[in-house]
């Protein structure tokens, strides 16, 4: 998996690339805690080229958006989610922690 990131200025995007699993999800979960520890708390995840996200990856996320919004500085957004991967966020009940958008411009644009 790649992860490309871009920060703007109310938010950081992070994009990862290929298959979120037991294996990669680790990256994201450094990735993602670097951008907390920095007092980052404003991301916008685009799962447009994300081909597979397993439970491991599912995980990762849940855990940091309940840090991100028991501190209540911000939150993560997911973006270009595709329908596999959206509707393994509805089956294990976590698409109501989430705000899900259409685009990255929409998602960032709401911070």
């Amino acid at each position: 998996m790649e992860i490309v990131t871009t920060q703007y200025k109310h938010c950081d995007l992070i994009k990862p690339i290929g298959r979120i699993d037991s294996y990669t999800a680790p990256q994201l979960e450094t990735m993602l805690q670097a951008l907390y520890d920095d007092d980052h708390f404003k991301i916008v995840i685009d799962l447009n080229e994300a081909k597979y996200m397993s439970s491991a990856g599912l995980l990762v996320l849940v855990c940091l958006q309940k840090t991100g919004k028991s501190h209540n500085r911000g939150e993560i957004l997911l973006a270009g989610t595709p329908e596999p991967i959206k509707s393994a966020f509805q089956l294990a009940g976590f698409d109501k922690l989430f705000n899900f958008y259409h685009d990255t411009i929409s998602a960032v644009a709401s911070f």
